[in-house]
């Protein structure tokens, strides 16, 4: 197996910031985001990373900002080309790198499901609705939506986002703002569902983030990957249970499994557990691309 990188350190490289999985760089006037091999399971970054990971999150990401920029243009500049001085750390970030445009991030994780599961299955359950939007009475975990929603949540610096309302949306951003975010996000999400479903691949629900330059949106950060999205596959779907996904399953059944306390520090992951991981993401990847990652 090839060797996992769970932490990148480059000198003379300014770093701004390490989210659970990526680290941002300035490079002059743009950014280098690095997807590392981290992984995250119930808010906490874990010990043990898995192996091409962060290979998966930015090339599966390339390829939705390629495929779809006809939508919304991305925040993207170059992926392959690590020259000046990024050249002595090119062979670290092949793969797994992007050059990006800065941009005044929307503080809005804009959320779009097409699948009734997670935190809109347990407010359907309590209220009837997601976020504000009335759904049809009898639905089970992990029924498919009469149409996808858009159900925004606040950006949380730590811990689980907030779902708010299209109306909070509103009031925090202001109308024109939120309406477009809105209609993009489904685009985005109508497109891409219909083309992962050719391939045997349900997407559940995504979240997007935007960020503004010069006036124009951008569509920043990751793209319809197995951390943003959930994956399941068509073949074994059946509402009114768990699904399959092709993400963390094996991690987060491995930790509840042995009882974790789901607090820092995070338990090491045991080799089956790794393997199997880094084999659905691997999968998710050729499934989609049509090709294999290497």
């Amino acid at each position: 197996m090839v060797p996992a990188v769970s932490l990148t350190a480059f000198n003379g490289l300014k770093l701004l910031g390490r989210g659970k999985v990526r680290d941002i760089y300035e490079v002059g006037d743009d950014l280098l985001i690095v997807a590392t091999d981290r992984l995250s399971a119930f808010d906490v970054v874990l010990p043990t990373p898995i192996p091409d990971k962060g290979k998966v999150l930015t090339q599966l990401s390339l390829f939705w900002f390629e495929k779809l920029k006809g939508i919304v243009p991305s925040h993207v500049l170059s992926a392959a080309n690590f020259s000046g001085t990024l050249a002595p750390y090119a062979a670290d970030l092949e793969g797994r790198a992007m050059l990006v445009q800065k941009t005044a991030p929307i503080p809005i994780e804009c959320v779009v499901r097409g699948y009734l599961s997670g935190s809109g299955w347990k407010d359907y359950q309590k209220t009837g609705s997601v976020c504000g939007i009335a759904l049809p009475s009898g639905l089970m975990d992990a029924s498919k939506l009469p149409e996808p929603i858009f159900t925004p949540s606040t950006k949380a610096t730590s811990g689980h986002d907030e779902n708010v309302s299209f109306a909070e949306t509103e009031s925090r951003i202001g109308a024109a703002l939120a309406a477009r975010l809105r209609d993009v996000s489904i685009e985005i999400y109508g497109r891409a569902a219909e083309f992962a479903a050719a391939r045997g691949i349900i997407i559940a629900d995504t979240k997007f983030e935007f960020g503004l330059a010069n006036g124009e949106l951008i569509w920043i950060d990751e793209a319809l990957t197995p951390d943003s999205s959930r994956f399941w596959p068509a073949n074994v779907y059946q509402p009114g249970r768990a699904q399959l996904s092709f993400d963390k399953q094996y991690v987060r059944d491995h930790l509840e499994h042995i009882g974790w306390n789901k607090q820092p520090p995070g338990p090491e992951l045991p080799a089956d557990v790794v393997a199997g991981t880094r084999a659905k993401y691997r999968e998710a990847y050729e499934r989609l691309t049509g090709h294999p990652l290497d």
